[in-house]
């Protein structure tokens, strides 16, 4: 976690990294912080958007995977790069080579280009994978038991056991992420539970440097 405080003058007033594994509820988290708003800031997206048809990166990517991981319109097909990059890690290296660059040169620019004040919340599911933890005020991980994460892996993508177990593992462990959080948000219970926590999480985000607070102690 940084520890340069709050921000004085000019650009956001906290900037927060939020992350969790797979399928912990990530987005679910961050769009209850943005209609409360914060400014977010999504990696996955920005990652989408960096390789959509046309983009100078795509034809790189292409290069290094081979055409099967693109569609007939010429658009990268998602389901054959993960089958790609979820079983060889030298290509999952590859892969993040080429990706987190552009995506970090561009949530620069959007955190920049953020409102005076604002709270601004970067979802990166690889926060803790790349080391970016010191980048931020809090670094905020949504947690959910190992049970509920695999059935919604399996429910969210149509996988089978083993194939939603090896994309788990592709990650962090859920011990290496708790280590690395400043605030742990458990999204194992019910909605009204997640918002409760949301609500909590806010209030301590739009006074962050006004109370004693604003970084409790990492879970152990």
């Amino acid at each position: 976690m940084s520890q340069t405080g709050p921000r004085t003058s000019g650009g956001p007033s906290v900037v927060v990294g939020l992350t969790g594994g797979i399928a912990t509820g990530k987005s679910s988290v961050a769009t209850l912080l943005a209609a409360r708003g914060a400014v977010v800031i999504d990696a996955d997206v920005l990652a989408r958007d960096v390789v959509a048809n046309g983009a100078p990166l795509l034809a790189e990517v292409a290069q290094r995977f081979g055409n099967a991981i693109l569609s007939e319109d010429g658009s990268l097909d998602r389901a054959a790069l993960g089958r790609v990059v979820f079983s060889d890690p030298s290509a999952r290296r590859d892969l993040e080579a080429l990706i987190h660059p552009a995506v970090r040169r561009r949530a620069a620019e959007l955190e920049a280009a953020a409102p005076s004040g604002s709270v601004v919340v970067h979802v990166i599911p690889l926060l803790v994978e790349t080391g970016q933890a010191d980048r931020f005020d809090l670094v905020v991980v949504v947690d959910a038991d190992e049970a509920s994460q695999l059935a919604r892996v399996r429910t969210r993508d149509s996988l089978d056991e083993p194939s939603a177990r090896a994309r788990i593992a592709a990650q962090a462990t859920r011990e290496a992420r708790l280590a690395a959080a400043d605030v742990v948000v458990d999204n194992s219970g019910a909605p009204d539970d997640l918002e409760d926590q949301v609500d909590r999480l806010w209030q301590r985000l739009v006074t962050f440097g006004e109370a004693p607070n604003i970084r409790p102690e990492k879970p152990a």
